[in-house]
């Protein structure tokens, strides 16, 4: 029998890495700018 996922989990990863939290703080805004200059697919979670 498998084993069930870690429930909310993704709630945790939106408050933790999300696009809001990055825009809180200084070096949040700077994790945004330098993934933005590399081109990412993804900016934030």
């Amino acid at each position: 029998m498998t084993k069930r996922t870690l429930g909310g989990t993704s709630r945790k990863r939106k408050r933790v890495s999300g696009f809001r939290v990055r825009m809180r703080t200084h070096t949040g805004r700077r994790v945004i700018r330098t993934r933005r200059k590399r081109g990412r697919a993804r900016i934030a979670v």
